[in-house]
């Protein structure tokens, strides 16, 4: 792709691989959400659960342990290496659509900054800093929301702009 092409000017072909793209990611991420929705109810005190247990709970219907050093590594590990490939790339297709030049610097650069609080958050909540559950709550809003806003910018570019 030329470096000022476009999405709309792509061919009919290519627009057809990005958006069936966008699909299949699309299926994954939301995936990925519906399973924190299960492990952590969308609630803070779920967030906290699932990351440092809830043995002393007596009304838990579900028995959660605290999460060992490894498993947290390895979460924010994977996390922030592939969601961040994950934004690089819907970044990379919203740099290329004609919105508002503040719109698309906001969906570009904020998701990085969510990912950065998002996992870096769970870190510290994991390491006693229990007020991180709000910072993970709301990154992680605001980083679906810049998801969501990215996939409406880049399949109005391909498929409704003059």
């Amino acid at each position: 792709m030329a470096t000022n092409q476009s999405l709309k000017d792509l061919p009919k072909e290519v627009k057809h691989l990005i958006s069936v793209f966008l699909i299949v990611l699309s299926i994954g991420y939301f995936t990925g959400i519906t399973f924190v929705e299960d492990t952590t109810d969308q609630s803070p005190t779920g967030i906290e659960q699932n990351y440092l247990g809830n043995e002393d709970d007596d009304a838990a219907v579900e028995m959660k342990f605290k999460k060992s050093k490894q498993e947290i590594l390895n979460i924010v590990h994977t996390h922030i290496l592939s969601i961040s490939v994950i934004f690089f790339l819907t970044g990379l297709l919203v740099s290329k659509t004609s919105v508002n030049s503040m719109l698309r610097k906001l969906l570009m650069i904020e998701p990085f900054v969510s990912i950065l609080l998002t996992f870096g958050g769970i870190y510290l909540l994991w390491s006693g800093i229990l007020w991180m559950k709000y910072v993970i709550m709301v990154s992680g809003i605001a980083m679906t929301l810049a998801f969501m806003g990215a996939l409406i910018v880049i399949f109005q570019s391909l498929y409704f702009s003059k």
